[in-house]
């Protein structure tokens, strides 16, 4: 053989040599991957029978269509998610709009689902009482040094007092200085036996459900609706409220307004501030005693305005301690009426100063509350003493919003009531504080007529009289009725030598 054949020879061995060295690496790759997914075969058969002898069953996993998102689609700031795979279009904004906190409860004063998210949340563990604060009330006028005591053994620091001659008592709001829980420290107070009483200082909210929208010019009759539905102008052929006073309870009140023009006897701001006028509170005095562009449900009034609800970042509240301070200043002015357009939990000392105002023989009004058919009653408007009102629209239905109970004893028009507004605006308001109002002006046309009427007769003629809606007879929904103003009036009679005092002319 020639050189280049031995040559050639080589090579092809050589080739033979690496064909055979790499086949045998793909042989043992195999082998590895085969023993291992013996391996995992094996795991998988233990986990199984693992599974078996628990009584357990794999979940069976369903996967949907893929989701595809259309890239020309944008979400604008201005038009809110739903939280429901769509896009719910804002309301326009109307030019003066006033808008403020509604705070009638969670999801007070929307027309939909709460939509999922913080917001949502938020509402769902809204306070209900002042943390790390207890309210307590001690008989008479205790000293200081008595006081400091209690302070030192429940670990307390004293941070308002006040004498209410209406219960006799002094109350006192008391700051916890560690992290001890509330009602732990109520507890402790009420167990000690040092105090009359010992509670939450609680929160209560203004009732009004929908932001007030801004309106124009009116001369009363076409916007005010509630005039012709409670027979109001008829009313006032009878008594217009001459020399009655009503203590209104709410958020500040703007005295300016022209359709409040001498309404305002006296001012009380058991908060101490130096807060510009309110809507809610400023709304509910002209629904009672508005006399200019609009026409309130009692014109000739005199009011006490008691700023009690001071405006927060969630909307305007108050506490126990306020209500009772404005409580017994009302009592102390010589209110006749005490409006009440706010609701919260049940108050125990609150409950004895309405009470002790009833004795007195004082009206006391509330607005039902703006929490929903599903809610728990709330106070004051569910207290024995009080007059609970319930909202409905211009079609008599009630507003869907409204709380329904067996406290719950007249209806009043609630529903988009025009009202006035601070700076001498006016405003479109709905709730059941706009319906309390209406109740509280009627009451005071009915004492206007007989001074001597008992808060028991005022209750009795107005339930008596209301124009029935909803299921025959008294419900949970309506209670009696709407209030028919005219009926009222016309059922109370009139003490000698009244209608020399009592002025027939409207304002």
């Amino acid at each position: 053989m020639t050189d280049a054949g031995q040559g050639r020879c080589k090579d092809r061995r050589k080739d033979r040599r690496r064909r055979f060295r790499a086949s045998r690496c793909v042989r043992g790759a195999c082998a590895v991957a085969v023993v291992g997914l013996a391996g995992l075969l094996a795991a998988a058969s233990v986990q199984a029978q693992s599974l078996n002898n628990f009584n357990m069953r794999a979940p069976n996993l369903n996967v949907g269509p893929r989701i595809s998102v259309h890239p020309t689609v944008r979400y604008s700031p201005n038009i809110p998610y739903d939280g429901y795979g769509a896009v719910r279009p804002r309301p326009p904004r109307l030019p003066g709009i006033i808008r403020e906190f509604d705070p009638g409860g969670p999801n007070a004063g929307n027309t939909a689902p709460p939509r999922p998210g913080r917001k949502a949340a938020a509402a769902a563990t809204e306070r209900t009482y002042v943390a790390k604060e207890v309210l307590v009330e001690i008989d008479g006028s205790p000293g200081d040094a008595q006081l400091d005591g209690i302070a030192r053994r429940h670990r307390l620091t004293r941070v308002q007092a006040q004498n209410v001659p209406l219960t006799n008592s002094t109350f006192l709001r008391w700051r916890i200085r560690d992290n001890r829980p509330v009602d732990s420290v109520v507890r402790e107070l009420v167990a000690a036996g040092e105090v009359k009483s010992a509670q939450r200082n609680n929160i209560f909210r203004l009732q009004q459900a929908a932001a007030p929208q801004a309106a124009g010019k009116t001369e009363g009759d076409p916007a005010q609706y509630a005039l012709a539905r409670m027979r109001l102008p008829q009313a006032h052929e009878l008594s217009v409220g001459t020399d009655v006073t009503v203590a209104v309870i709410d958020s500040g009140i703007d005295p300016s307004h022209p359709d409040l023009a001498g309404s305002i006897a006296a001012t009380f701001d058991p908060l101490d501030g130096n807060e510009a006028p309110h809507a809610h509170g400023t709304g509910i005095a002209g629904i009672i005693a508005a006399h200019g562009r609009l026409m309130g449900a009692a014109p000739s009034v005199r009011l006490l305005a008691i700023r009690a609800f001071g405006a927060q970042r969630n909307g305007a509240e108050s506490t126990s301690f306020t209500v009772l301070r404005s409580l017994d200043y009302a009592v102390t002015g010589n209110a006749q009426i005490i409006n009440m357009s706010f609701a919260g939990p049940q108050d125990a000392a609150i409950g004895r100063g309405l009470a002790a105002a009833s004795a007195k023989g004082i009206v006391l009004v509330a607005a039902a509350g703006n929490a929903g058919p599903k809610s728990a009653p709330l106070y004051p408007a569910a207290d024995r003493n009080v007059i609970a009102v319930t909202a409905t629209d211009p079609a008599d239905k009630l507003f869907a919003q409204s709380n329904r109970g067996g406290h719950v004893a007249l209806a009043a028009p609630g529903v988009d009531i025009l009202a006035p507004a601070p700076g001498g605006k006016y405003q479109v308001s709905s709730g059941t504080s706009m319906a309390a109002a209406y109740v509280s002006g009627v009451a005071a046309l009915m004492i206007a007529r007989n001074p001597g009427i008992s808060p028991a007769d005022v209750r009795a003629t107005l339930a008596s009289t209301a124009r029935d809606l909803g299921p025959k007879g008294r419900d949970d929904q309506f209670g009696a009725g709407e209030a028919d103003a005219f009926s009222a009036v016309s059922a109370v009679a009139p003490v000698p030598l009244a209608a020399a005092s009592e002025s027939p002319a409207k304002p």
